[in-house]
């Protein structure tokens, strides 16, 4: 018997990511194969380091770094850690280090030697009576007119986004899977009626499904469920017309982000509101009120009607709800034009077999970061290249034989938990007779 444990989208379309699950029992991993980008590779250095706090000394997490005068970037990983790489074209430029809440840094990479860079960056200081007067008169007004602005985030022709994503499942605090990809997104301008893109251009993935006991679990979705997260470009998934009016505002201690002066406003649902909406902070420039970032979580304390957002079909046996659906999307600023930069979504699962002493605890968590860009040059991809909306991406991924594989793309840096996951994983599987 084979269970299936799938998002509903009809429903969840109207209050969150278009992200979905599937849950088979003793379901094997289909191998897929890579697909070659770039003819012509350019030489290339990296640059290895971590972002840290001037003060604690602690790693800063999701730091965004970015070659200045060009459209490569990349972002630091949970550990703080990032790996950049650049053509040897721009080793003249300089990178540009920016943190929520923190002071930006610009730095010559001719200065930056070896692989083990330390960056520090401090706090930054923000005081209520530097935020611009001109400001909405309420905070629910202030998220009106960051809504409004959507045409400022978008290009006014077709862009080719280069982006890297991964997406990970965790029994408790177990890896059993790791997927990562390279994707070029053919994001679509907003007065345009034609749909995203995405075309896979490498994969690679690591699964041990033996740690899963006798439930395999899989993330459908992939990278539509990364840009989904972009609330400016897909507001219907939280503040649609239907929505908006149900939640409240409120304003927050105003930070800085990239020397700029920035609005923070929390936003939850009424309080007579049952239905699972979202809770959590969004951080607007004080200039443009333009949103920058958004942090936030979807209410799962109503367990059924959350479980039912989530769960289409499922054994008999087994009862799953969401404890835990936490989202963040960030923006990037490039020739006066906001554009989606990287989101993260972590989703935890609990799941009770009827006669188990014992519950199970699943962890999905994806992520994607847009790595360069240029203007689409009439080339948009055929059907049979791009990606469904409902990809499995470890279903279209190969193994991690190749240390090599990912050449001059710039990727997020595995946290150390992850490296030491799939090294333990590759050893099992050797064993068994091979990577799957």
């Amino acid at each position: 018997m084979k269970g299936l444990i799938k998002l509903n989208r009809t429903e969840f379309l109207s209050l969150g990511i278009s992200v979905f699950l599937f849950v088979f029992i003793s379901v094997p991993l289909a191998a897929g194969t890579s697909v070659p980008f770039r003819e012509t590779i350019q030489e290339f250095t990296e640059f290895k380091g971590t972002i840290i706090d001037s003060k604690t000394k602690e790693p800063l997490a999701f730091a965004t770094l970015n070659v200045l005068e060009t459209n490569i970037s990349t972002i630091t990983n949970s550990d703080g850690a990032f790996l950049l790489k650049v053509p040897n074209s721009y080793l003249s430029n300089s990178i540009h280090i920016s943190f929520l809440g923190y002071q930006t840094k610009t730095i010559p990479l001719s200065s930056l030697n070896g692989e083990d860079i330390h960056i520090l960056l401090e706090e930054s200081v923000m005081q209520l009576s530097e935020i611009k007067i001109n400001a909405p008169k309420d905070a629910k007004s202030l998220v009106k007119a960051a809504l409004d602005k959507k045409g400022a985030y978008n290009f006014t022709e077709e862009t080719i986004m280069t982006a890297f994503y991964r997406e990970t499942i965790k029994k408790r605090r177990r890896d059993a899977s790791l997927s990562e990809a390279i994707v070029e997104i053919y994001r679509q301008p907003s007065n345009s009626s034609k749909a995203d893109k995405i075309k896979l251009i490498k994969a690679r993935k690591s699964t041990d499904y033996s740690r899963l006991d006798t439930l395999a679990v899989k993330l459908q979705g992939g990278p539509f469920s990364a840009i989904y997260a972009d609330i400016i470009k897909y507001p219907q998934f939280i503040f649609n017309d239907n929505t908006f009016s149900e939640y409240e505002f409120s304003f927050d201690k105003p930070t800085e982000i990239n020397n700029r002066s920035v609005y923070v406003v929390k936003f939850k649902p009424r309080p007579n509101i049952t239905e699972p909406m979202h809770y959590g902070k969004l951080y607007i420039d004080a200039e443009t009120f333009s949103l920058i970032s958004a942090i936030y979580n979807l209410n799962v304390e109503n367990r059924e009607r959350a479980a039912e957002l989530f769960v289409k079909k499922k054994p008999n046996r087994v009862t799953v709800y969401p404890t835990e659906a936490a989202y963040r999307v960030d923006y990037r600023l490039k020739d006066n034009t906001w554009h989606y930069g990287y989101s993260n979504i972590q989703l935890t699962f609990k799941v009770n077999w009827k006669g188990r002493l014992f519950n199970s605890v699943y962890t999905l968590s994806s992520e994607m970061a847009v790595t360069d860009w240029a203007k689409a040059l009439d080339d948009d991809p055929t059907r049979r290249e791009t990606l469904r909306p409902t990809v499995i991406l470890s279903d279209e991924a190969s193994g991690f034989s190749d240390p090599l594989f990912w050449g001059e793309y710039n990727i997020i840096e595995p946290e150390k938990s992850i490296e030491s996951a799939i090294e333990k994983i590759n050893k099992h599987l050797e064993k068994r007779g091979g990577l799957e």
